[in-house]
């Protein structure tokens, strides 16, 4: 197991991040439901049944392997679980709605280009990330099959949420180091990959948009707004 500590980073400049250019490659969405021996899909939306929720996970080409290399990085028997990767847009603004609400009922809306991208009126020059095909929102099984204990959920927009927040922990504190650990494998797992994280979700990394552009210091998105040809699960 990787125990190299989670580096504390400063939080993203989203208006720069979002005003980085779009050079789209052209590759199309795969299902990631292709791979199950190395990666499990489980859509959480959909089986929360949240509105537009599809009950596939769409990538690009080369997300998915890119996926495949980061499972291999994992200890024999772990695998990837996929939770959420490409959303239609519907779903985005339904999503940025609802924590919004949630955030400022909390007094902390200010916090929210944390955890959810907002939806810009120019989808071509500033999409969110999860419309490119290029996030990803996962976690780690064991080879029992159970879901490593994170330390906080999926989408609990909290400070404990934010990656690098149990490296300060106590080493006395057994679970605390735990959950620092399980971080530490997913985050190096997938930076071996290839992809890049967002500091305020452990669940979140991305590759090819906008903000793998402007943490990798390339001159530009090779990923924009996209779409699947067909969507599994709405087949007449």
């Amino acid at each position: 197991m990787i125990q190299r500590p989670i580096p504390i980073t400063e939080a993203i400049d989203t208006d720069h991040v979002r005003h980085l250019p779009i050079v789209d490659n052209g590759e199309v969405l795969v299902p990631a439901s292709l791979a199950p021996e190395r990666v499990l899909v489980r859509p959480r939306y959909h089986l929360e049944g949240l509105p537009g929720a599809m009950p596939e996970c769409f990538v690009r080409e080369s997300v998915l392997e890119r996926l495949l290399s980061a499972a291999a990085n994992l200890p024999h028997g772990y695998r990837l679980v996929l939770f959420d990767a490409w959303r239609p847009l519907a779903l985005q603004r339904w999503l940025f709605e609802h924590f919004a609400c949630e955030l400022e009922q909390g007094g902390e809306l200010e916090h929210i280009d944390e955890f959810v991208s907002r939806p810009m009126p120019d989808l071509e020059h500033s999409p969110p990330y999860h419309l490119t095909g290029g996030a990803v929102d996962l976690s780690i099984a064991d080879p029992n099959g159970r879901l490593l204990d994170m330390g906080s959920d999926f989408d609990a927009m909290t400070d404990a949420s934010h990656t690098a927040w149990f490296e300060q922990a106590s080493v006395d504190d057994e679970h605390a180091a735990r959950w620092r650990d399980n971080r530490r494998m997913l985050y190096h797992a997938m930076l071996g990959a290839g992809f890049v994280n967002i500091p305020s979700e452990w669940w979140h990394y991305d590759y090819g948009d906008q903000l793998w552009a402007a943490l990798q210091g390339q001159p530009h998105a090779i990923y924009g707004a996209t779409e699947p040809a067909f969507r599994w699960g709405e087949l007449p």
